[in-house]
């Protein structure tokens, strides 16, 4: 069954936020190596309950502070079933090098979510 598997908070200043989180929370935060400004959120042990995310600065077109993404096998299956259900796919599949595809979508609500369908071969 699709689970939230990740979170993702969009900033105005990336660095206010990561020092905000370390000392709030004391989470680790660090830079991802991939091809955009992306910091990566270790939220606890794999040992715990909870996911972690990972955090990049808002651009002007996203109203959004936060996005919980599902995970999922396969992406064009559960967009079809998104649209069939009533929501709205707002950003078409789309590789993250090394990680999977991922898409938004809009539920019957106006909440935006994230899905992924992992694949370490995906290339930009």
């Amino acid at each position: 069954m699709p689970r939230v598997i990740h979170f993702d908070f969009l900033t105005d200043e990336p660095e206010r936020a990561i020092r905000f989180y370390s000392e709030a929370f004391g989470w680790s935060i660090q830079k991802w190596d991939g091809p955009m400004d992306y910091w990566l959120i270790k939220t606890g042990e794999d040992s715990e309950p909870g996911i972690d995310g990972g955090l990049t600065k808002r651009t002007a077109d996203e109203p959004f502070k936060t996005i919980n993404t599902i995970g999922v096998v396969s992406l064009d299956d559960t967009m079809a079933k998104i649209t069939q259900a009533g929501g709205t796919i707002t950003v078409p599949r789309m590789p993250i090098p090394g990680v999977g595809y991922l898409a938004y979508f809009q539920d019957t609500e106006g909440n935006i979510f994230g899905i992924m369908q992992p694949d370490p071969t995906a290339q930009a």
